[in-house]
């Protein structure tokens, strides 16, 4: 997983690139929060984001507010690095868009479990994501069911997509996941067994 630091101080900046890089991370670095903008907002984005609060330019919170309006199509996970304490403080930074939040100065044990529960989120919407679209496309392959099926005037059998005759049975099977009971209608009781008596 990419991960994007946002810090202006090179200090704390530095220190967050030590970390995740010993904890096998690749990350992408701003120094302020057009930058951080910028980067979240290209088409190759990380998927975690690690926010100064307060920073030069845009502020980490309005970074937050202006990726989340963009209702971008990819999961984001933000962390905002904050030395704000105050709870009114916290549920701002919440309510603006942000997932979690690590205070200054923080405990690497902290910050370590903090990013893999992100990344434990942007797995499960990935994965929810990838989920949809394969429903998408069956529900999609299934409507093909509705439009025009070459069949054989003769022995009934249908022709797939790859040209391949098959029984009317298997293909249903195949194209809609419905099963089949074999039975003997009335009428062709009578027309085959008319011996057998019929109530």
């Amino acid at each position: 997983m990419k991960i994007l630091i946002a810090e202006d101080s090179a200090t704390t900046r530095v220190i967050l690139e030590e970390l995740l890089e010993e904890w096998g991370y690749t990350f992408i670095s701003a120094t302020n929060g057009n930058e951080a903008l910028e980067v979240l907002s290209s088409d190759d984005a990380p998927n975690l984001a690690i926010l100064d609060w307060i920073m030069p330019g845009i502020e980490g919170i309005d970074v937050c507010r202006q990726i989340r309006r963009k209702k971008k199509a990819f999961p984001l996970y933000f962390i905002l690095l904050t030395a704000k304490v105050k709870n009114e403080e916290i549920i701002e930074g919440l309510e603006a868009g942000a997932d979690d939040y690590i205070i200054k100065p923080f405990e690497k044990g902290e910050l370590r479990a903090r990013i893999k529960a992100g990344q434990r989120v942007v797995g499960l919407q990935l994965e929810l994501a990838k989920r949809i679209k394969e429903l998408q496309a069956a529900q999609t392959h299934i409507k093909t069911l509705q439009g025009i099926i070459p069949i054989c005037a003769h022995c009934h059998k249908i022709r797939d997509d790859q040209e391949i005759w098959q029984k009317i049975e298997a293909y249903i099977e195949k194209h809609s996941g419905a099963r089949f009971s074999h039975g003997i209608c009335p009428e062709c009781v009578k027309k085959y067994y008319p011996e057998l008596r019929t109530s």
